[in-house]
């Protein structure tokens, strides 16, 4: 083909002229107006779909990919910290419901067996000791006082 560059991408490789194509120049980016070394835009090599890599202008580029952050690799405890504070509370704070619970129940039992069972003893105690000897000794009940008074009178008869 008359016409034909001999290279027209810088990815192609390269290809020997032929002879139609060997007596014409090279057509290149340097036929263009003169630039400076200073005035040209960077380029950049970036991966395309294909994963071929081609030139892009810099400004054009994608950012780079931030670069992550090293993992801490440390082994961690099987339950977390602030899980066992809270299981430990609950499991304080229900035993000492359960504590206290268990108290004041003992409490009011003693007093309802103070009521029924301690204060009927009392009770039948106090009557005992203001019953009479006798009653208590399972004799008679009746009491009989005995008094015997003896009197000397002296008589003068005559």
């Amino acid at each position: 083909m008359i016409g034909e560059p001999a290279v027209t991408h810088p990815l192609e490789p390269y290809r020997e002229p032929t002879p139609d194509t060997a007596m014409q120049p090279l057509q290149t980016p340097a036929q263009g107006p003169v630039e400076l070394y200073a005035e040209r835009v960077p380029v950049v090599w970036v991966p395309d779909a294909y994963g071929r890599m081609v030139p892009m202008p810099k400004h054009l580029a994608p950012p780079p990919m931030p670069v992550p952050e090293p993992r801490d690799l440390t082994p961690l405890p099987l339950l977390d910290p602030v899980a066992q504070r809270f299981l430990g509370a609950g499991l304080g704070g229900g035993a000492l419901a359960a504590g206290a619970g268990y108290g004041v129940s003992e409490v009011v039992n003693a007093a309802a067996g103070f009521g029924s069972g301690a204060a009927m003893w009392i009770a039948l105690a106090v009557l005992a000791w203001r019953l009479p000897g006798r009653v208590a000794n399972d004799r008679n009940g009746s009491t009989v006082n005995i008094r015997k008074a003896v009197i000397k009178r002296s008589h003068f008869h005559g």
